[in-house]
């Protein structure tokens, strides 16, 4: 098996890079000119949801306080397959992708519906396994008998061909530890975290979910992803859920330094640190558009980690799909999609990347309803935060990666004065929230059940991951080491979960 992927690799490595730039820079044109043609034009609103996994011992068979009673697994193909989700980076991990939807009251329902039937029969599978799939943002139990760092770093070399040996076959992701512009360290840079890697497998710690806004108009998209820009940094705010690594990760510092000096979202840091080198910052906050042949451009001129080959077929994409391919890894934490098998199903959207997969199911829809909602009513009320100066937006997402929903957000209130008041900064933000959502044809009370888990965050200024910090902190009180505080977090962590995932909401911890 890793013979062969080996060879797949080389294969890869042999693309010639100037061809494959040049065919992206052409792609381009045929989008630019579709998009001035008004092919990716729709009559209505579209939101879909990308929602990520990963595997753990359901503790069956282990005593109640046995640290590693949820260690994580590697998921067999064959089960991924039967449960109908798609592979990710680590052998651990899994994907659900759910089906577009008009944005509009069946639409959401039919999202929400979807995810929890897909979900429900996926625990029913698994669990015939002894396995379990956490909705998390880090995992930090590694498997039975083995340590994190092993299981992270571990890989086998073919002929100069680097393989990780958790990751899933993937060529692509096989192929950036190899490449000539592959990143001199994949390590992990937070605080008091010591990890050196040669492969991009330390990313497969994070999981996330990922809303889609399909825009009616493609000429707005620049005005949609702008206002999705100075809203990344209050959202991540309130969704952070990855203040812990693994034990075996960090250095010999005290706990409580360990604590101290934590970001309340590594998630972001993972991503950045593991993926960005010294030529090419390829996951960032990115910068404002000013019209959509920008969007196109920025994919086009993006550095390339892996060209790969790209077969060529009748559907419309294909017209240009090396540029699709490159857009693989366009990496940004907001970022612009021109897409669509068909003329008629061509659609430019935005996706939205900071958050990270979240306690229950209630809580993750949630962040896509606000998302869209706020989609909707922003623009169409043009509301003066647009305005905002985009380092402001760009540190108000970074303090929140570092300190969540401690950290101060600038906002610029619908009567246009600047505010750093958390409950000025929410009530305007979820209140038009709402909006967008009523504007969509949801009753009152459908928009607020949606935004309801975020409000209840607002007004506690608890998260997910404030929640772990203090369950650590509290263990910790009792005499537990580090490593036992977080062991017994998580443990909590998944308990709650396997009561409150398809049915409760995170305020439900509380």
């Amino acid at each position: 098996m890793s013979d062969e992927l080996a060879d797949r690799v080389r294969d890869v490595l042999a693309v010639d890079a100037e061809e494959y730039e040049a065919q992206a820079e052409a792609d381009a044109e045929v989008v630019k000119s579709e998009l001035a043609a008004g092919t990716f034009d729709n009559h209505q609103s579209i939101v879909g949801l990308e929602y990520e996994f990963y595997a753990v011992a359901d503790g069956r068979w282990s005593s109640a306080d046995d640290d590693m009673a949820n260690g994580l697994m590697r998921v067999p193909r064959r089960l991924l397959e039967l449960i109908g989700f798609e592979k990710e980076l680590g052998l651990h991990n899994a994907e659900m992708t759910t089906s577009p939807q008009p944005l509009n009251p069946h639409g959401l329902r039919a999202q929400e519906s979807e995810v929890l039937a897909r979900l429900t029969a996926a625990l029913q599978c698994t669990s015939s396994e002894g396995m379990r799939l956490v909705s998390d943002g880090l995992w930090t139990v590694p498997p039975t008998g083995e340590t994190a760092r092993g299981y992270l770093t571990d890989s086998i070399e073919d002929d100069g061909i680097r393989i990780a040996t958790n990751m899933s076959d993937s060529v692509r992701y096989h192929a950036m530890a190899n490449g000539q512009y592959a990143a001199d360290d994949m390590g992990l840079d937070a605080p008091h975290v010591e990890l050196d890697a040669d492969t991009v497998m330390p990313e497969s710690l994070i999981t996330s979910i990922q809303p889609h806004y399909q825009v009616a108009h493609a000429a707005d998209l620049p005005v949609y992803f702008n206002y999705a820009l100075r809203v990344a940094g209050p959202l991540l705010a309130l969704g952070v859920n990855s203040p812990f690594f693994p034990p075996d990760l960090y250095d010999d510092a005290d706990p409580r330094d360990i604590l101290a000096d934590g970001y309340m979202g590594n998630r972001i840091t993972v991503f950045e640190s593991v993926l960005n080198g010294k030529d090419a910052q390829k996951v960032r906050f990115p910068e404002d558009l000013s019209d959509v042949a920008e969007a196109v451009d920025r994919v086009a001129t993006d550095p390339s980690v892996v060209p790969m080959p790209v077969p060529r077929g009748d559907r419309f994409d294909d017209s240009f799909a090396t540029l699709r391919r490159k857009h693989g890894t366009f990496w940004r934490w907001v970022r612009p999609v021109f897409d669509g098998a068909t003329r008629s199903s061509a659609n430019a959207r935005i996706e939205f990347r900071p958050i990270a997969a979240q306690p229950t199911v209630r809580d993750s829809i949630a962040f896509q309803a606000a998302f869209a909602g706020l989609m909707e009513s922003l623009p169409k009320r043009q509301h003066p935060v647009v305005d905002q100066d985009w380092e402001t937006a760009k540190e108000n997402f970074y303090t929140a990666m570092r300190d969540g929903f401690d950290g101060e957000q600038r906002w610029i209130a619908n009567d246009g004065h600047e505010t750093t008041d958390p409950a000025e900064v929410y009530d305007d933000i979820l209140a038009h929230a709402v909006d967008g959502l009523k504007s969509a044809g949801c009753s009152q009370a459908e928009a607020d059940r949606y935004v309801e888990p975020l409000r209840v965050r607002a007004a506690s200024g608890r998260t997910p991951a404030g929640w772990k910090v203090e369950r650590v902190e509290s263990h910790l009180d009792d005499g537990e080491d580090f490593a036992e505080a977080v062991f017994a977090m998580q443990r909590e962590y998944i308990g709650n979960q396997t009561e409150t995932l398809l049915e409760g909401t995170f305020a439900d911890w509380l």
